[in-house]
């Protein structure tokens, strides 16, 4: 362990290879780990349930960015002295963090980014330069968040690529057939969300990579809402592309991960230049690094990489199977209680889902019952959850979305029903 290891990394080593008192699943014990969950609202204890837009954070994240700022910040790769040492180590620690989390064949294959979106807009924005011309072809589908339909667009109206869009049926499930059948022989590229961040519906993204690789077709997967709530092996689904943001997995904003087999990644040509990511350079010319770093210019989030790996290393710690199984609960005791209420309806009942809720309740607009909600301390996410084309494919242009993580209660559940008893006695 070397001087940039942090007293959190010792915590939840601790915790790790303590008595497996974590396969239980405390769900008290967790909480008390996120600070923020003892605050009020409105006089109200906080009832956090939407961690689909950003999770909050654990004590052991917040510690390991803060013992990086006060004890060995630098500037990261380009330094002699130790204090660069000592934070291009705790810098590189948090790739290789990504990497084992996801399975990677090697940390070369994580690119750092900003989030998620600009993992998704760098593929689309490389990818097209080097591989694409007018009329190759895109699939992706109504599943997807605007991160993963805008740059395509942008492609589109560039370069004039033609985008399809695989759809699902009336309760949210992905059509695998249908969209097998849009493969055809202009189709470069599926850019796909493993998990849907409005339904919560969970696309069987290995069968997808496989019928598209079939075909000859890479597979770029935004795994943004996958990656807090199940395990990912990114070698096991064979995946070409797969990204992910830091604070949708308990880490801080500010740091996204694009992971690519390393041969995908070295086919493409830089998406930003300047220091960090070049070979060489001379007023003539400039030769650029292999990958991850030919993607990465300039001077990265180092203190939000550190906080990545802190925050994986929480989540692994307390075990991606039992996180799962805790979530599965939630979500199932959620669903039961919501169909309770006198005119809610579920919006997207797939029968593979993730922990996200959402509805709509035929006495109130979904604003108006997250207005009413929060005064009682229940966070929820209204609108159109950076969805539109899916909710309109629902009929619909907003709905209330509840989306549970590993600090959620099921009594949690029953503050937020009685809430939205409250909305019904207004409105109803």
């Amino acid at each position: 362990m070397n001087e940039a290891s942090t007293a959190a990394d010792r915590t939840l080593g601790d915790r790790a290879a303590g008595d497996n008192s974590t396969l239980a699943y405390d769900v008290e014990r967790v909480r008390a780990d996120f600070p923020i969950l003892t605050r009020e609202v409105f006089g109200h204890p906080l009832v956090y349930l939407d961690s689909a837009a950003s999770a909050q954070k654990p004590r052991q994240v917040l510690d390991a960015m803060r013992d990086a700022y006060e004890t060995h910040y630098s500037n990261v790769h380009r330094g002699v002295h130790r204090m660069s040492q000592l934070a291009t180590d705790a810098f590189e620690g948090g790739r290789e963090k990504v990497a084992r989390f996801i399975n990677a064949g090697s940390p070369d294959e994580i690119v750092f980014t900003r989030n998620a979106t600009e993992a998704l807009n760098l593929v689309a924005d490389c990818f097209g330069r080097a591989f694409m011309k007018a009329g190759d072809e895109v699939i992706i589908s109504t599943l997807e968040h605007h991160s993963n339909i805008v740059p395509w667009q942008l492609l589109r109206d560039r370069i004039g690529i033609v985008l399809r869009v695989a759809p699902i049926d009336d309760a949210g499930n992905f059509l695998l057939d249908d969209f097998e059948a849009l493969i055809g022989p202009r189709t470069r590229l599926v850019a796909m969300t493993h998990v849907s961040n409005a339904l919560g519906t969970i696309v069987p993204i290995k069968e997808v990579i496989a019928r598209a690789h079939a075909r000859g077709v890479a597979v770029l997967v935004d795994g943004s809402q996958a990656a807090p709530h199940m395990t990912i092996d990114v070698q096991d689904l064979d995946a070409d592309f797969y990204a992910f943001t830091g604070h949708k997995v308990y880490g801080p904003t500010g740091i996204g991960v694009l992971y690519g087999k390393r041969e995908r990644l070295n086919a493409l040509p830089p998406y930003q230049g300047g220091g960090e990511m070049i070979a060489s350079v001379t007023f003539e010319k400039s030769e650029f690094k292999d990958a991850p770093h030919r993607f990465e210019a300039g001077t990265p989030a180092i203190v939000e990489a550190i906080g990545l790996g802190a925050a994986l290393d929480y989540v692994e710690g307390l075990g991606r199977e039992t996180i799962a199984a805790h979530e599965s609960g939630i979500l199932a005791y959620a669903t039961a209680r919501l169909g309770q209420v006198p005119g809610l309806t579920i919006i997207g009942t797939a029968r593979e889902k993730a922990s996200i809720v959402s509805f709509t309740m035929a006495c109130a607009h979904s604003h108006d019952i997250g207005t009413i909600v929060d005064r009682t301390g229940v966070a929820l996410r209204t609108g159109h959850h950076c969805a539109q084309p899916l909710l309109q494919r629902l009929g619909l242009t907003a709905t209330a979305r509840a989306s549970f993580g590993i600090y959620n209660t099921r009594e949690e559940v029953d503050v937020l029903v009685e809430a939205l008893g409250t909305v019904t006695e207004i409105f109803g």
